[in-house]
């Protein structure tokens, strides 16, 4: 017979185990994945329209705002 007075295993050791091994893969993998991201370029801010504004009463916007009626 075996002396060894190792505590059987448990569900919660199990799970314990599984959970710290799938932090830990998670880690690597976007470990792995990190690439030095690419600065983004700042736009111009666009003119302002000379009409004033650039919100328009379409029918589709009319068509929404009839949706939203109560």
């Amino acid at each position: 017979m075996s002396d060894s007075k190792q505590a059987p295993l448990s569900r919660r050791r199990v799970f314990a185990g599984a959970g710290a091994a799938g932090a830990l893969a998670g880690v690597a993998m976007l470990a792995s994945r990190t690439e030095p991201a690419a600065p983004e370029v700042a736009q111009a801010p666009r003119p302002a329209p000379e009409t004033g504004g650039g919100y328009q009463l379409t029918e589709h916007v009319k068509r929404y705002y009839q949706t939203t009626k109560v």
